[in-house]
Order: C-alpha cells, then sequence, then structure tokens
C-alpha cells in the first residue's frame, strides 16, 4: 500500500519513517527545499531508504485519493544529483497530512509598516544567523517568545523587551498538564538568559518609526498605561493557526483538524498529525505523527507514542486555555488601521456582513496574495463574522497557466 505524508517537520518524518517500517510505499511531500520544518529548519538531515522525498513541491487539492501537485524548486536530491521529474498527481491509499501551522500577528497602528514581522520569520533567520536589526521587541503571547528572543539576543541583538500579553498565573489552574509534562519546565532553564527582559500583561499597541508605543493590559487585554521604548524591530507572535487548507471539508474545532486516538479525521483514509491538529510543541506532534504512521499503514499505534499523544495533548488544552487571545486587543486599533495588508484594507473599510464570504466580496479583506491566512481570523473577530478556518478547494496559490494546462476530463 501507499502511504502519501505531506509535510516534513517533526510530524511528518516520524510519519514517514513510522508508515516505511510497519512495509509501506512512502513518499513525503514537502514544499521546502530540505527536511524540518519551523522547527529543525536546516538541521534534520532527514533519510530513510524507505521514503521518498519529494522536495520542493506542493499540494494543491486533494481529490479522492489523489494529490495535485506543483513543484516550485530545481528538485534536486540529497545528494545533489538531479532527481526525476516529479508527477502532477501522485495517488495514495492512506494520506497524513502533516502541514503544521504560521504565526498569528495581531495588527495595530504601524504594525503594516517597516521594522515588523512575524515572531516565527524572526527565528526562521537567526536559524540561518541573520537578524534584521540592533534593537529588538518580541512581543504577543506564549511560549514561542522566549526561544525567539533568546535566538535574537544569542546572534548579538539588544533585547529591548519580550512582551506578554497574558499573566503566568493562568497556569496555577493547570496542574494536571504540569505534572503531565514537567520536561517543560526544564526549557525554561534554556532561556534564562532573557527572563529579565520578560513583562507580562504588556505588549506592544502601535509603532511609529524607531518608537514603539508599549501598553500594560488589564486581564482583558484593554490598556491601563503606555510608554514608550525605541527599537529597529517587532517581532509579533499571539500564537499560532493551522496550515488546515487542503482538507476544507474535514470536521474541526476553533479551525485545527478534529482527529480520534489514531489520528484519523473525518475524511476516509486521511489522517493528521502535528500542529494541524492543535499546538503542543514539537514533542507532541513528534508522536503523534508516529501514530499517524502506524495507522496509515494499518498497525496498531505504539503505547509509547499514545501515551506521548495523551500528555501533550493536556499541555497543548492548557497552552491554549492560559494564552487565549483575549478580545481588549481590538481596542489597541484606530479607524485608519490596517487590518488586511495584502488588500490594504483599513479597519474602518470592513463592511456590515453575515458571513467570511460576504465580508471578503464588499471589503476584498482575504483577497489578497496570502488568502487571508494572516488576516481572515482577525478580520472575522473584528467584525463579529463566525470564521472556522480556511476552506478552499484549491490550497494554494496556483498560476492560472498551470490550470490550464490540466487535461480536459472526459464526460
Amino acid at each position: 500500500m501507499r502511504v502519501v505524508v505531506v509535510g516534513a517537520g517533526p510530524a511528518g518524518m516520524a510519519a514517514a519513517r513510522t508508515a516505511a517500517d510497519a512495509g509501506a510505499e512512502v513518499v513525503m511531500v514537502d514544499s521546502e527545499p530540505d527536511a524540518g520544518g519551523q522547527y529543525l529548519r536546516g538541521r534534520a538531515r532527514f533519510s530513510h531508504p524507505g521514503v521518498a522525498h519529494w522536495k520542493n513541491t506542493e499540494v494543491w487539492m486533494v481529490e479522492g485519493g489523489t494529490l495535485h501537485l506543483r513543484t516550485t524548486g530545481a528538485g534536486q536530491g540529497d545528494s545533489g544529483t538531479s532527481t526525476p521529474p516529479i508527477p502532477r498527481v501522485l495517488t495514495f491509499d492512506s494520506l497524513v497530512v502533516a502541514t503544521g501551522a504560521y504565526d498569528r500577528p495581531l495588527p495595530f497602528p504601524g504594525w503594516d509598516g517597516p521594522g515588523v514581522i512575524t515572531a516565527g520569520a524572526a527565528q526562521a533567520l537567526a536559524k540561518q544567523g541573520v537578524t534584521l536589526a540592533e534593537r529588538v521587541v518580541v512581543t504577543g503571547t506564549g511560549p514561542f517568545l522566549l526561544p525567539v528572543a533568546t535566538a535574537l539576543q544569542d546572534l548579538g541583538a539588544t533585547l529591548v523587551g519580550v512582551y506578554e500579553a497574558s499573566s503566568p498565573t493562568r497556569w496555577l489552574r493547570e496542574a494536571k498538564a504540569i505534572n503531565a509534562n514537567r520536561h517543560k519546565i526544564r526549557e525554561l532553564a534554556t532561556y534564562r538568559k532573557v527572563l529579565p527582559r520578560l513583562e507580562t500583561r504588556t505588549a506592544v499597541v502601535a509603532k511609529h518609526g524607531d518608537r514603539v508605543t508599549v501598553a500594560k493590559l488589564d486581564s482583558q487585554w484593554r490598556p491601563v498605561s503606555h510608554r514608550t521604548v525605541h527599537a529597529d524591530l517587532v517581532c509579533v507572535g499571539y500564537g499560532f493557526l493551522p496550515r488546515a487548507d487542503l482538507l476544507p471539508d474535514a470536521a474541526r474545532t476553533d479551525g485545527f483538524y478534529v482527529v480520534d486516538d489514531h489520528q484519523r479525521t473525518s475524511v476516509e483514509n486521511v489522517y493528521a498529525a502535528g500542529e494541524v491538529t492543535g499546538i503542543g510543541g514539537a514533542d507532541l506532534a513528534e508522536a503523534e505523527g508516529v501514530v499517524a504512521g502506524a495507522a496509515a499503514a494499518r498497525r496498531q499505534p505504539p503505547a509509547t507514542a499514545l501515551e506521548a499523544v495523551r500528555r501533550g495533548r493536556l499541555f497543548g488544552q492548557a497552552l491554549a486555555r492560559a494564552h487565549a487571545v483575549e478580545p481588549g486587543w481590538r481596542s489597541w486599533l484606530r479607524p485608519d488601521t490596517t487590518v488586511c495588508r495584502c488588500e490594504k484594507v483599513r479597519l474602518e473599510d470592513l463592511t456590515s456582513a453575515s458571513t467570511m464570504r460576504e465580508l471578503k466580496l464588499t471589503s476584498r479583506v482575504a483577497m489578497g496574495r496570502c488568502q487571508g491566512r494572516i488576516c481572515a481570523r482577525n478580520a472575522a473577530e473584528l467584525t463579529g463574522v463566525p470564521f472556522d478556518g480556511q476552506r478552499r478547494v484549491i490550497a494554494v496559490p496556483i498560476p492560472l497557466g498551470e490550470l490550464a494546462e490540466l487535461p480536459e476530463e472526459q464526460p
């Protein structure tokens, strides 16, 4: 049987290895030139004799038991030699979706100007030895802020501040999750160099040039006081949104795929693993990948992996509660604040609408190149329109010429 894994981060690599070890023919498809995903960017060195790793390849649609593919790069093998051309379609018996997640920024006056990037982008650059400024601020919510700040400081940047919008006291209600994941506490020690710069119930609410407005927040994230700091770069990360584009009809909760104990989605023969099912860290993603890979190959998942998933999901659920985005962020915006950067849609341009589709058509929000990946969730919360993830037939932007070259379907 053929198992296809989409995504080559910790979850995807684990799924591919496990399915291959179970005797399945495995193809791992990924849009990046190297395996590892964001977490292991450039450091994974993936190799398995039973896995064909198709790099620089995007999946733009799942149609029954078939994937539609397009290449995005040169397509070189691990040894540097040319690989056979990637086909345009790939059939599967089982599919594992492990496409990960991306940063969620929140808009504020000046966020669309120079000197503001996502925390994930800052980390990706740092892993390549690049920092874009001397004086930097990291702002948002969640433990991801700490490794980003550490990476920037290690490269010689002056860390002006690490501003966490939530309060750490929320974790006092999560004793069960902490006890089941005590190793997470030990990870904090690796970020001790940046902890003196950490301020809680604090966020960047505006930026003009190198002047950054920092606010102390109440429990709903409404500003109660302001001050100005000077920084060249602001790195923003308010959690993550799943890359859940491939399965528009799959059941979801808060945008994440709903899966059972064997990582099955509501779509027949399709499994999901990693951050498309919820945010819980690389160790949870890897454990889910093992479970999904085994189940996709029609094998019983290892008990150790199932237990690791159980513990990891406790942490992920606690993380979502402790660092939930509160509605007070909407008060940071002015009428002329940009909400959608691709189409230059301002807060005052958002129309009264009852559905996301209606909001798009009347304001052009989420109609640009990113197709709402950055702005749609925020626009929904600003207008009260229901948001249930991105549900589109075509998962990634694709030139019309490539669609025109597809063979016509016969009646």
